[in-house]
């Protein structure tokens, strides 16, 4: 396929892709639109124009301030909609290319949160993540809690504090232990990123319903950044015995654009081999794992953008329709527009770790940046940046990128 639009074939946001996101700009409400290149369709005004009759979709589906009730009408609606945009920008004689209203430049627009999230589920799906924390707090010789490689495991967090791209977050406050002494309250002193990808639930379940692994992608509408915040010492003094809770629960960052399932099926590559053979639930057929390449940079404030880790979703122990699966097998129902996300994605290697714990090594190994300050958590006025993207044959689809500012505690 050739794109009308210029330059967008090198973008993440190529014809390949498509991806769906919630946009307001001057003389624009908020709508839903897709991104192509450096432009914003309106797909309002692609739907004036006619491009959608065939399907009977009202006009005012596309004033929406959320996807949900887009994403509710099915894949088969969809994908649909997605082809006849496909279809319309590689056509040079488009009817879509007489209209002046159609696009906006990226630059001119804000972005809001795509969906709303009624419920997300937080997971801890990466074998390296896991055998690296493993190592650093329990046993370096027996690294995975005994459940890990028979289970996704994950806990319910906090939907309310899920923000968009470009969301300044405050340090968060809350209990800590230092090693000697009482609790004490204050600002977080390690406050982490955690690299992320998060998917987004396209059909509504009932309860006591379970999905079949082997459909799980049928629920699946697509796929966003998330960046999981996280305050180490609040957390690590908190979670015992019931999990994660003020140490996660003061923000979650995601990238503005929802990038569909269909347009990643080019990139599906084969899982880790698990051992031992997991339950007969969450056996599946075919390649269910995405090469995605993934990307986190730090700026300090007035500074250069450092890149810190480069790695990979490919290398998930646990992938999306095992945890969908293990999530409903007790009949826990879920709805349109709920969000999982992966738990942090780290690599093979020192250089693809997710998480400053992991680079720094919980702060003994601290991290330089260019202009020779040193990092082992974030610090006040840093801007952390997550990227990723996927490329074959020539082909580009991504997902822009998903940033936020620390700013001190309120």
């Amino acid at each position: 396929m050739n794109c009308w639009i210029e330059g967008s074939a090198d973008t993440d946001f190529s014809i390949y892709n498509i991806p769906f996101g919630i946009f307001s700009a001057e003389g624009y409400s908020k709508r839903i639109g897709i991104a192509i290149g450096d432009q914003i369709m309106d797909l309002k005004v692609a739907a004036i124009l006619g491009i959608f009759d065939e399907m009977n979709l009202s006009v005012t589906l596309w004033e929406e301030d959320t996807l949900n009730k887009f994403i509710s009408l099915g894949k088969k609606v969809t994908s649909r909609v997605r082809w006849i945009i496909q279809k319309e920008l590689s056509d040079d004689n488009s009817i879509l290319r007489t209209s002046d209203q159609l696009l906006i430049p990226m630059a001119d627009a804000q972005m809001h949160m795509p969906v709303h999230v009624g419920d997300y589920t937080d997971f801890y799906s990466s074998i390296e993540h896991a055998t690296n924390l493993g190592k650093m707090f329990r046993d370096p010789d027996n690294a995975l809690l005994p459940n890990w490689r028979h289970l996704p495991v994950g806990y319910h967090g906090r939907a309310s504090s899920i923000v968009v791209s470009g969301t300044d977050i405050h340090r968060p406050k809350g209990q800590t232990k230092p090693p000697e002494g009482n609790p004490v309250f204050g600002p977080t002193k390690r406050l982490d990123f955690e690299l992320e990808m998060g998917f987004i639930v396209g059909k509504n379940t009932n309860l006591g319903d379970s999905i079949p692994v082997n459909d799980a992608e049928d629920y699946i509408f697509g796929m966003v950044i998330f960046n999981d915040w996280s305050a180490r010492d609040i957390q690590k003094w908190e979670y015992v015995p019931l999990g994660p809770f003020l140490g996660k629960s003061f923000a979650s960052s995601i990238s503005p654009w929802v990038v569909t399932l269909d347009a990643l099926d080019s990139y599906r590559v084969p899982s880790p081999k698990q051992e031992p053979t997991v339950l007969p639930y969450l056996q599946y057929n075919g390649d269910r794992n995405f090469d995605i390449a993934l990307e986190v940079s730090i700026t300090p404030e007035g500074g250069n953008e450092n890149v810190v880790s480069r790695s990979n979703f490919k290398y998930m122990y646990w992938n999306m329709s095992q945890q969908l699966a293990h999530h409903t097998v007790n009949g826990c129902n879920v709805n349109v527009g709920d969000m999982m996300a992966s738990g942090t994605i780290s690599g093979k290697d020192e250089n693809s770790y997710g998480s400053m714990l992991e680079i720094a090594s919980a702060g003994k190994n601290p991290l330089t940046l260019d202009d020779g300050s040193t990092r082992v958590f974030i610090n006040d006025g840093d801007t952390v940046t997550m990227r990723a993207s996927s490329i074959k044959d020539g082909h580009r689809v991504g997902f822009g990128e998903v940033t936020g500012k620390v700013l001190p505690a309120k």
